[in-house]
């Protein structure tokens, strides 16, 4: 079976090139050699073949590209020429020259020529003649036209299982045709689509691939002297490059797999690309059971508010009301404030399916002056659904800000800003919490707000269009009864259902108005929500219910999902749907009053009967809030909306869909055994029984619009008649037939030879072309998952190349990518395409183009150690995959099938329509169409939860068929041949009649041989936590059961079970190819009542006929492991192999005979044939036996005297009897062992059982519990490699610690053993010295810069500091791995994106990683120099377990939990910690027989010991425990009031400390800060409990949540966890070495204990361990400063790189504080708060250690903030004059610090201010409590009146000051206000000008200060408020002087409040007016006129002078005359 293709030349090429070319066939691509330098021709003359293990499809494409070939950039296409194979299909030879076309499609002048032969497997075509393959090689004489082999899919002899082999005759042909083979080193990869990768190799030089020409066998390397002179030793090989293989290379490779060698075999090395399945996926077919949908689950959503910024209003009292679905808390009222902090935490659980859960809305709102008797004004709002949260990273959103906007005002911006953590916690979810310091890094706002990756900040309001037109189909929703009093009662026979439709989105809900009594309702409605856009809500949810007067009960759910009707991309669009039908799902359409399955019709769980359809659409227009016309409401409107045309929706068709039985077996027997049928409806079609709800008939004929039903009791005639005018009648249901009994449990149907079919036409819009881009998507995405499932197969079992295998997926999958887009291209543009059609097929192009591409470059990209990455990224295309095939809009609906008894209706199963539609055009058609399927019936609804949804109520083979009618002529063409129609007899019997039965006239005969070889980790059926299993396997109609094996989980059953005359219908070869399925179900034998079900599993089984060779590679078969499933969970695994035989002519003496070990004993039961069991080896298993813990009672006895069995394959040991487990758990003999016969193959190997027994007197024994090892691989033993021993011993390596030497690069001492010929360079890189010096020094130097912070005192730093400084670190670390990966991922992206411009880049890149990584790792741990980065010593914070971070401390001694009582059957399996019964302590060492000696011999073996060498005593031991508890977070709230008063409670052996008294009021995040000592003596006592409890006032104390820690594991394990290393030793301050033993001390043990050479403490500061010296400091000051000699720093040196030693190294446990889950019983797997803790432990026979650190709680300190105010400025004017309208202020200004508003103070008024000037030399006192390290202020107050005692707050520094307006008779009025940050505010201004709204609007760029550092300040702040348009403006100044002082220096020197004394103030000079008019009248009178008037009064004074003036000259002028006149 092979496709040979000979390409001869291609011509008329253009200029001159080097040209190549490529030729696919099925995903598998061969290269040519390159041409060089050729004009117008390229003689190519190479044939390629391709063994086909499946026949070729006439619809199949050949392909072939001619390449410009180019050495340095990609190859550009010049062509391309595609075959369609149908003519080489039927002729099976045909010779071809023709035109290529570009990549428009467009021909180009440059034509091809080739010949291709087709051989198909059945031999149809053609035969092979031998010469026509081996042309004479003179043709060839370069040697070039060889066969190039690709892929293990070629290479007959290793096709690992796959099915169909190269046939024989074309075997020896192959072997003497020549061939070209790529080959590379050590069988690494060379990409085939980059032949420039062997040519980059090959340095260019070597321009054709390297050819062998091989002759069967003789002379194989004859033609090797090729290659160049050999690369040198240090050619980078470690890379992923092929090299190009030499002779020399051939020749070792020869040498090692033997002399004899097969071509074959060393072709395997060159194949690049597998794309045929290596493991024998196909064997395990996938098939789903139960349905977990609507099952409900346990969900936690927990909010944590922190604080609000930006809210809009004036001096408000903000309080937050956090929303989940239908319940709300609030957080307490802050007052007047605009940016309250609250730091407050809310818990919501609730017990939903996920469904509802993800569609709850989240809201959280802030509210204004809320309180009793008022419910406040809301301020903004913010929604998301909790779906949304979900699909975070980590299931939540960590301190991120939610924009509040005001829905009831579209026109408003943002109204706010509230910051909080939100995550949903689902069960056995772990939230990573981000670690909770000190927040002190500012927050930017914009840049971390709460919303999803690809949301704009920017939301804009969007009205969202849902237009209701009509639904038809619906079910009748009253009973019959009701319907006929109606009719008595009024005469008309009306429909009996009143439809609306209810559209729920984003917590809000639009309906439509009632449709009364009307199955095909008319609405012609639209409901328009306002929603932000992009919503964060994702789904929209549509609901036809049925209006009634007592309750309205839904009809049918729809949710549409806005991710899939919308893209976000720069080409993306908005929502839109439709106008497309939607299909409604849900329970059976029989009305009844209690319908169990209504929760179906609200959309939980899988429908399973058709309920209606309902035509709508949906449109999204953006508004334009600027708009005044606008309706600025949020609230649901509905409004009609315009009709829709009837064709809108497509063309009505007439569809026909066939289907045939042709097998109904395991039928659950609890049906009974009336007769059964089956029926097939799609839609309402077919639906016999209560699918008409139609009253009237139209005919089709008359263009109805076909959703009529066509019901067949209206006819009047039997079923099988035709109508009147020749149409048939559909028959939707098979004839009832008596089922027979299959076994126990199961009947089956007796078809035999007689299948029946069902046929139904049905009228529905044709959108096929929707379904079918569906189907290309699917069918890649299948091929993908295929290819993925392989892959992880081959890595999971361990066959080699797995990376070859992935590069074959991806290049299926980019040639299907490619495929997509042609065949989607062709789409015609008809009037029924709604907008959505037009934007997915753009984006899926696009989509699937891009995707395309990417899987190209990744294929480069793949190499063995990329694997991992690679695999990733590929599994997150198959989603999205996955994501873009699912079609929104509905066409046709699903076909369910319904198994019937007695008419009533059992159990169902639900085909999507796609899949079995028919299409001309293969990538179309549906998977399962026109094939047989193997599909299994449930039971519906809740019913199928749980134990019942376990049992199969019935397999079914099924043969479906849907198309138009009128490409109905192929609907048989997939059914197995061989069979007769049966069609109706009555009737005229036209000629085109669909058959009603099949009857088979060809039938086969096989054996099935089920080889069942054992089981493991099965499910525990009975109480003792064992099972008694038997299989059970199931095939076809007959079953069989292999034998009981009591008391195990790990059966070795080893039987093979013969089925014989299995008889099977159709072709001999279909059978072949597809064989049926094999059910293995696995049951737990009960002595009474029936077999418990234990799990199912699926086979397919490997097929002979009878005329093929039973020999490799097909047969014997291999033991495969098969996953078992019971419901949804895996329960095991099975391993075995099934082969179907078929039985020829010669009966059963022609199958190959079954031999076996036959066993007398066992009987008639055949054992697993040789050929098939595993071929075993000796193996001898040690156990160390170490001790017992934490027994449970068994029967309410205790245990008293326990033992442990082991066994493993039948051979077992018994530990030493515990002589009395209450006085000494552990055991007396440490090692036993036995030997025993194991599998080679470590995949193979069986489990071993632990089991412990109690012994009682009278020699009773009962069972304990057990403990299955499923895995022996973690504890076989392999002897290690002596020469990688020497190698690590020879050379001193001096490792360099010291900090003040300069660095060299390398500092190597070599030193020469006599042993040894090596010399040893270790680099110990610069980076790492230079940081290990910065890590002494605590982080450099103070770098330059300026100090602006003293060096702190050491007696000023404590614990806290340490801690503190060390969280820091590891966030900063954290922060730097979240940069790196991100980097990392980025490159990644950037790499597939652009792919590689020519290899020589690629080298780089393939070199650059390695020291990347390198960098990165060490860059990690150091920080950022800050400019005065403090000497303070850290400690190591793990932000998880100290188990987690090494490995459970079972270095040497492994814990192993034993179970018992049977695994829960209710939802939540009972967890395994409620099965836990004790566990059992030890380890185990696995090895072959015999060991080297050399291991024997070493010095100090004691053979007692075996493997287990240098093991402590296990002698009871007394120690002392030290627990540090440092402090909790996020604790789940116990008190109503969502707080709670938590306290600890340890408990360790007798030992219980209830730490009640010292609780702390009202925290959910307490820091406690306690030590507790405890003695304790292991083994006895070694499982601590650390428990938070809830202190009440009265009743009982409840448990928030506990956490357990083994200490003995701890106190024994290598990595010394009794007391963690510090960093550097000192013997005083806060960082004094805690532990008994000095490092020298402890560095000598370790030496001792590892047999390693040293300490030699030399002169100079150098020590030498093994071969390894270290230098360091040797000086140490003790408390007086007096400097000692000592080694100790030394000695901690190496203990800090203990891991770095040969052999004995390990890592030790640094000093450190771990962060432990708490969990509570009750909430299984839900963590209910963190706890940050340690624990030292110290022997007691050793020194005492010393006192305790004290980690107790930094007390606050006591600080006083004295504010001067001084003056004010240009302060706004709020108050009119009564009498003169003038504007003015009567000024004051009010202040607090944050939290302490009680406190707060005011200053006096300054009564009119008529400028905004103000004088007030004021002073405020604020004292207050301080945490320097938090930078919070502690204060303590009673919640209320209520309450018991004070609760703690810690808040931030923040001082307010506000400026108001003081109004006698009225409220005061607000002006503006500033919040000053003490820790960093802008500087004052140094005058009143310059200070402006920049100091509050850009703080970002002003110099800022801390009151802590400067002590004082003064200046000039702005005082701010919003206008009316939300914008910030200035509304004052003042002048302020900010003091701040210690307590202590506040006593010595103090001052007064206001302006008294001490320390007065003087009266600020203000102008008089300041007094009120009324009390001094005339000055105010003065005043008013003076200041205004001035001017004008004197202006008019001097003109009244003036005036009198003249007059008086006037007045006294003619008297002066007449004196001067007359002389007097």
């Amino acid at each position: 079976m092979a496709l040979q293709l000979q390409l001869r030349t291609v011509s008329g090429l253009r200029g001159r090139a080097d040209r190549i070319a490529k030729a696919a066939f099925r995903g598998l691509s061969f290269y040519t050699r390159v041409m060089e330098n050729c004009e117008d021709e390229a003689r190519f003359d190479e044939t390629f073949r391709w063994p086909v293990a499946s026949n070729i499809d006439g619809n199949e494409i050949l392909e072939i590209q001619v390449f410009n070939y180019s050495k340095v950039f990609t190859n550009r296409l010049i062509g391309t020429f595609r075959m369609v194979l149908q003519k080489v299909v039927e002729e099976g030879h045909v010779e071809v020259t023709d035109t290529l076309i570009d990549d428009n499609n467009s021909a180009i002048q440059t034509s091809i020529s080739i010949e291709i032969r087709y051989q198909a497997l059945d031999g149809t075509v053609g035969t092979w003649n031998d010469k026509e393959f081996l042309e004479t090689p003179s043709v060839h004489s370069e040697g070039d036209g060889r066969y190039p082999l690709e892929t293990d899919s070629l290479l007959s002899g290793h096709r690992q299982g796959t099915d169909g082999s190269v046939g024989k005759s074309n075997q020896q042909s192959m072997e003497r045709s020549f061939r070209r083979i790529k080959f590379n080193d050590g069988y690494k990869s060379v990409a085939s689509e980059d032949p420039e990768d062997t040519r980059a190799k090959a340095k260019g030089k070597e321009k054709r691939h390297l050819t062998l020409p091989f002759r069967a066998g003789k002379g194989v390397f004859s033609a090797m002297k090729l290659g160049k002179a050999r690369p040198t030793k240090d050619d980078h090989r470690k890379q992923d490059e092929p090299a190009v293989l030499e002779a020399e290379d051939l020749d070792r490779k020869v040498m090692r797999l033997g002399g004899g060698l097969d071509p074959d075999t060393i072709s395997l090395a060159s194949v690049t690309a597998v794309t045929t399945n290596v493991s024998n996926k196909r064997s395990k077919p996938d098939i789903k059971m139960e349905p977990s949908a609507g099952r409900p689950m346990d969900y936690q959503v927990s909010i944590t508010v922190i604080e609000a910024r930006q809210l809009v209003g004036l001096n408000m009292d903000p309080v937050v009301c956090v929303e989940v679905g239908e319940e709300k808390k609030y957080t307490s009222m802050k007052e007047s404030t605009n940016c309250p902090y609250y730091n407050e935490y809310f818990v919501f659980d609730f017990h939903v399916p996920p469904d509802v859960m993800f569609d709850k809305i989240i809201k959280l709102s802030v509210i204004h002056s809320k309180n009793l008797l008022r419910s406040g004004t809301l301020v903004g709002s913010f929604k998301m659904d909790v779906g949304t949260v979900y699909t975070q990273p980590e299931h939540q959103f960590y301190h991120k800000w939610a924009i509040l906007s005001d829905p009831e005002d579209l026109t408003a911006g943002l109204k706010g800003y509230l910051k909080c953590d939100i995550a949903v916690v689902g069960k056995g979810d772990n939230i990573k919490t981000p670690h909770k310091a000190n927040e002190t890094e500012e927050d930017d706002i914009e840049g971390n707000l709460l919303l999803p990756d690809g949301v704009p900040p920017e939301r804009q309001w969007a009205r969202f269009y849902i237009k209701i037109y009509r639904a038809e189909g619906l079910p009748r929703m009253n009973t019959s009864i009701m319907a006929n009093v109606k009719k008595a009662l009024i005469g008309e026979n009306k429909d009996l259902v009143d439809p609306y439709v209810q559209v729920a989105f984003a917590g809000q809900k639009g309906k439509t108005s009632v449709q009364k009594s009307s199955y095909e309702p008319l609405w012609n409605e639209q409901i328009i929500f306002t929603e932000m856009f992009p919503p964060l809500c994702k789904r929209i949810k549509i609901q036809i219910r049925d209006s009634d007067k007592v309750n309205d009960v839904a009809i049918g759910t729809h949710f549409i999902d806005l991710r899939k009707i919308s893209n976000e991309g720069d080409k993306g669009y908005l929502p839109t749907f439709g106008p497309a039908w939607v299909n409604m799902y849900g329970s059976t359409r029989n009305y009844t009053l209690m319908d169990e399955h209504q929760e179906l019709n609200e959309g939980l769980g899988e429908g399973v009967s058709f309920r209606a359809r309902l035509l709508m659409s949906l449109a999204v227009e953006i508004l334009d809030t600027t708009n005044p016309e606008i309706n600025s409401s949020t609230e649901v409107q509905v409004e009609q909306a315009t009709p829709v045309a009837d064709n809108c929706t497509g063309k009505m068709e007439e569809f026909f869909l066939f289907g045939a039985f042709l097998e109904a077996t395991m039928i659950d027997r609890k049906i009974g055994d009336k007769p059964i049928n089956f029926e097939v409806t799609i839609g309402n079609y077919g639906n016999q029984i209560d699918g008409m709800t139609k009253p009237v008939l139209r005919r089709k004929k008359e263009g109805g619009d076909g959703d009529e039903e066509e019901s067949e009791l209206l006819h009047n005639s039997s079923e099988d008649e035709a109508d009147e005018d020749g149409e048939m009648v559909s028959v939707s249901s098979s004839q009832p037939m008596k089922p027979l009994v299959t076994d126990r449990n199961y009947f089956h149907l007796p078809y035999l030879e007689k299948k029946p079919c069902i046929y139904i036409k049905s009228w529905w819009q044709d959108q096929r072309r929707r379904l079918y881009n569906a189907n290309i998507m699917d069918k890649i995405a299948d091929k993908l998952e295929e290819g993925l499932n392989d892959v992880q197969e081959m890595i999971k079992t361990e066959k080699p190349h797995p990376e070859r295998r992935l590069r074959g997926v991806l290049e299926e999958l980019s040639s299907g990518c490619l495929r997509f887009v042609t065949l989607a291209d062709k789409d015609q543009h008809h009037s029924s395409r709604t907008r959505l059609d037009r934007e997915r097929l753009k984006s899926c192009m696009r989509e699937l183009e891009n995707m395309g591409q990417q899987a190209t470059t990744l294929r480069s990209q793949v190499k063995k150690n990329t694997m991992k990455d690679k695999l990733k990224q590929v599994q997150n295309f198959l989603q999205k995959l996955r994501f873009l095939a699912d079609e929104p809009q509905h066409t046709i609906p699903d076909i369910f099938i319904w198994m019937m008894s007695n008419n009533k209706r059992i159990a169902y199963a639900r085909v999507p329509s796609k899949d079995i539609l028919y299409s001309i055009v293969d990538e179309e058609m549906g998977k399962d169409c026109a094939k047989v399927k193997t599909v299994f019936l449930k039971l519906p609804g809740k019913r199928g939860f749980g134990p019942a949804g376990w049992t199969v109520q019935a397999k079914m083979e099924i043969y479906l068929w849907l198309g138009l009618n009128k490409q109905r002529k192929d609907f048989l063409s997939g059914l197995p041949c061989g069979f007769e129609e049966k069609k109706t007899t009555r009737g005229q019997n036209l000629p085109s009649f669909p058959p009603i039965s099949l009857l088979y006239t060809k039938k086969q005969v096989f054996q099935l041989r089920a080889h069942m070889y054992q089981a493991r980790s099965l499910f525990a059926a009975d109480s003792s936590g064992l099972s008694d299993p038997f299989a059970r396997v199931f095939f076809t109609s007959q079953s069989q059961c292999t034998e009981v094996l009591n008391e195990t989980l790990c059966p070795t059953w080893d039987q093979l079970l013969v089925f014989d005359n299995v008889e099977l219908y159709g072709e001999a070869h279909e059978m072949r190819d597809d064989p049926p399925i094999i059910v293995i179900e696995i049951y737990d034998q009960d002595t009474v009542g029936k077999a418990d079900f234990m799990g199912r599993t699926f086979a397919k089984p490997v097929v002979k006929m009878s005329d093929e060779q039973y020999c490799p590679p097909r047969f014997p078969p291999q033991l495969e492991y098969y996953q078992i499933y019971r419901g949804n969970s895996t329960a095991g695994d099975l391993l075995a192999a099934f082969e179907l035989l078929q039985i020829g002519s010669g009966g059963k003496s022609d199958l190959p005979p079954i031999d076996g070990p036959t066993d007398i004993d066992r009987g008639p039961i055949l054992p697993v044939p040789l050929g098939i069991r595993p071929v075993l080896s000796k193996y001898r298993v040690e156990i160390l036996f170490w001790g017992l813990r934490d027994l449970k009672r068994v029967n309410l006895a205790q245990v008293d005297r326990p033992r442990v069995d082991i066994e493993c394959a039948g051979k077992g040991v018994q530990s030493a009897l515990i002589q009395n487990y209450k006085k000494n758990p552990n055991f007396s003999t440490l090692v036993k062992w036995f030997e025993v016969d194991l599998p080679e193959n470590e995949l193979l190997h069986p489990p071993l059982n632990i089991r412990v027994v109690d012994c009682r007197a009278f020699g009773r024994y009962t069972l304990v519990g057990s403990h299955t090892v499923s895995s022996l691989r973690k504890f076989i033993y392999r002897p290690p490699d002596k020469k990688a021993q020497h190698w690590n011993m020879t050379g001193e390596i001096i490792v360099n610690m010291e900090p003040e030497v300069p660095i060299k690069k390398m500092e190597t001492m070599v030193k020469l053993e006599a042993n040894s010929d090596a010399v040893v360079k270790v680099d110990v890189s610069e980076e790492e010295k230079e940081k290990k010096k910065k890590k002494k020094k605590g982080g450099g130097g103070e770098g330059g810069g300026e100090i602006e912070e003293e060096e702190p005192d050491e007696s000023m730093l404590d614990w806290w500091s340490k801690y503190f400084a060390s969280i820091e670190t590891m966030k900063e670390q954290l922060r730097q791995q979240e940069a790196a990966a991100a980097e990392a991922e980025e490159k990644e992206e950037m790499e597939i994106a652009e792919g590689f411009k020519g290899q020589a880049k690629n080298k780089e890149k393939s070199k650059a990683p390695k020291d990347d990584k390198k960098k990165k790792q060490q860059s990690a741990p150091e920080l950022p120099e800050k400019k005065n980065k403090q000497k303070i010593d850290e400690l190591k914070v793990f932000n998880k377990e100290l188990e987690a971070e090494f490995d459970n401390f079972e270095d040497w001694l492994h814990t192993f939990n034993l179970l018992r009582g049977k695994i829960g059957d209710n939802d939540d399996n009972a967890t395994e910690e409620e099965r836990i019964v004790g566990r059992f302590k030890g380890s185990m060492c696995v090895y072959k027989v015999p060991l080297p000696d050399d291991i024997t011999k070493e010095a100090g073996y004691d053979p007692t010991f075996g493997m287990f060498q240098g093991i402590p005593s296990n002698d009871p031991i007394n120690v002392l425990v030290r627990v540090y508890i440092v402090r909790a977070t996020d604790l789940h709230p116990a008190d109503i009031n969502g707080k709670a008063d938590p306290y600890i409670a340890i408990k360790l052996g007798k030992t219980d400390i209830k730490d009640k008294e010292n609780y702390i009021s009202k925290q959910l995040n307490p820091v406690f800060g306690k030590s507790f000592d405890i003695e304790a003596t292991f083994p006895m006592e070694s499982m601590l409990t650390v428990a938070v409890y809830d202190w009440d006032l009265v009743g009982t104390d409840d448990l928030i949540g506990e956490t357990k820690i083994d200490l003995e594991n701890r106190y024994y394990s290598k990595h010394r966890a009794t007391c963690g290393v510090s960093q550097t030793y000192s013997i005083h301050g806060y960082n004094i070495w805690r532990d008994p033993m000095k490092p020298s001390q402890i560095l000598s043990k370790l030496c001792k204990e590892g047999k390693v050479d040293g300490p030699h403490f030399g002169p100079g500061g150098r020590v030498k361990v093994a071969n390894r010296v270290y230098t360091g400091p040797t000086e140490i000051e003790d408390e007086n400063g007096q400097k000692k000699q000592t080694d100790e720093h030394l000695a901690l040196t190496v203990l800090r790189h203990w891991e770095d030693v040969p052999r004995a190294g390990c890592k030790l446990v640094p000093e450190h504080v771990e962060t432990r889950p708490l969990l509570n019983p009750d909430k299984p797997g839900i963590e209910q708060g963190r706890l940050e803790m340690w624990v030292d432990m110290f022997p007691m026979d050793m020194p005492a250690p010393g006192p305790a650190i004290d980690i107790s709680p930094r007390k606050p300190k006591k600080y006083e903030l004295r504010v001067i105010v001084w003056n004010t400025d240009e302060v706004i004017l709020e108050d009119d004059d009564y009498f003169t309208g003038e504007k003015s202020s009567d000024i004051f200004v009010r202040g607090w610090l944050k939290g302490q508003q009680e406190d707060k103070q005011d200053t006096d008024v300054h009564y009119h201010s008529l400028t905004g000037e103000g004088n007030f030399n004021w002073r405020y006192i604020f004292p207050f409590d301080y945490l320097m390290a938090e930078e919070k202020i502690v204060i303590s107050k009673k919640e209320s009146m209520f309450s018991w005692d004070e609760t703690e707050y810690k808040i931030p520094a923040r001082l307010t000051l506000q400026v108001w307006d003081a109004d006698h008779f009225s409220a005061d009025d607000f002006l503006g206000a500033i919040e000053l940050d003490l820790n960093r505010f802008p500087r004052g201004a140094k005058t009143s000008k310059q200070c402006s709204l920049e100091m509050v609007t850009n703080e970002a760029e002003l110099p800022m200060v801390s009151i802590f550092k400067q002590k004082r300040v003064k200046g000039w702040w702005p005082f701010v408020a919003r206008d009316e348009n939300d914008e910030l403006e200035v509304t004052g100044k003042v002048e302020a002087e900010l003091h701040l002082l210690t307590a202590e220096e506040a006593e010595k020197s103090p001052a007064g409040l206001a302006r008294n004394e001490p320390d007065p103030l003087e009266k600020p000079n203000r102008p008089d007016t300041s007094f009120i008019w009324f009390l001094n009248p005339l000055k105010s009178i003065k005043y008013l006129i003076c200041t205004r008037y001035k001017w004008l009064i004197i202006k008019i004074v001097l003109a009244l002078l003036l005036l009198i003036m003249v007059a008086l000259f006037l007045y006294s002028m003619p008297g002066y005359m007449v004196k001067k006149l007359l002389g007097a």
